[in-house]
């Protein structure tokens, strides 16, 4: 009884860190995103402003620099 009882929290904070982690990519692709275009008006190249942004198109370079954002927060 007591190990389905640990099994069950196990499994509630497995679940709590993954909306945990997908809220938090949500949040850093929406202001990663904002920057980026932000700089498409600008004549200079935004990815060098954004960690891991090395791709060609906006999407990309953008869900590059998330992850590439998101690695420091380990």
């Amino acid at each position: 009884m007591k190990m389905d009882h640990v099994i069950s929290r196990e499994k509630n904070m497995i679940r709590e860190d993954s909306i945990t982690f997908n809220l938090i990519f949500i949040l850093c692709f929406i202001v990663c995103f904002v920057i980026s275009l932000f700089t498409q008006i600008l004549p200079t190249k935004w990815s060098s402003w954004l960690p891991g942004a090395e791709e060609k198109s906006l999407i990309d370079g953008t869900s590059s620099a998330v992850y590439g954002f998101m690695s420091y927060l380990n």
